[in-house]
């Protein structure tokens, strides 16, 4: 008996460690129409460690975000990822991203891009491929919020692209 109880003992560390070393990646892009401004409003919510993985992966190995090491070549690589891995269509055409800025928060990095000149809109697709490239079961959550309609996407690397449509 006490053979099978030292025997349960790998067995069970290896049981309770495999289930915590599975990472969940996710991001979180809140996307707002305000009437008012008439502008849509995007807020792309990253964990800090992921972003700088894919940056470290894809251009260089010096990367560092939200610490006092982080450059103006770091911020500008998280500003060009963004933007070429996010593309948004409003009523079927492709519109200008306005990346506006980053802060940090915790273990997460929130970027700030708003899309100008929109009057009114029946549909808007959104691509988001954000962090696809490294992370295979990265899923992009989109929530989208107008005064009349609210709705949700959850993207991954088989279906990048959604269509949220308001007629």
């Amino acid at each position: 008996m006490k053979f099978i109880k030292l025997a349960f003992l790998p067995l069970l560390f290896l049981v309770i460690t495999g289930a915590t070393a599975h990472k969940f990646y996710v991001s979180i892009t809140k996307i707002e129409y305000v009437a008012e401004k008439e502008s849509i409003q995007i807020i792309t919510q990253l964990f800090v460690d992921d972003i700088e993985q894919t940056l470290r992966k894809r251009y260089r190995k010096d990367v560092s975000l939200g610490t006092k090491k982080e450059t103006e070549a770091d911020a500008k690589l998280l500003k060009e990822y963004i933007l070429q891995k996010l593309t948004i269509k409003v009523n079927g055409k492709p519109v200008v991203l306005h990346y506006l800025g980053k802060e940090y928060e915790n273990d997460l990095v929130k970027s700030y891009i708003e899309i100008t000149g929109i009057k009114e809109f029946k549909e808007i697709e959104v691509e988001n491929k954000v962090l696809m490239d490294v992370f295979e079961e990265q899923q992009n959550i989109i929530h989208l919020k107008s005064k009349d309609h609210r709705r949700s996407l959850i993207l991954d690397s088989d279906n990048p692209k959604g269509l949220l449509n308001f007629d």
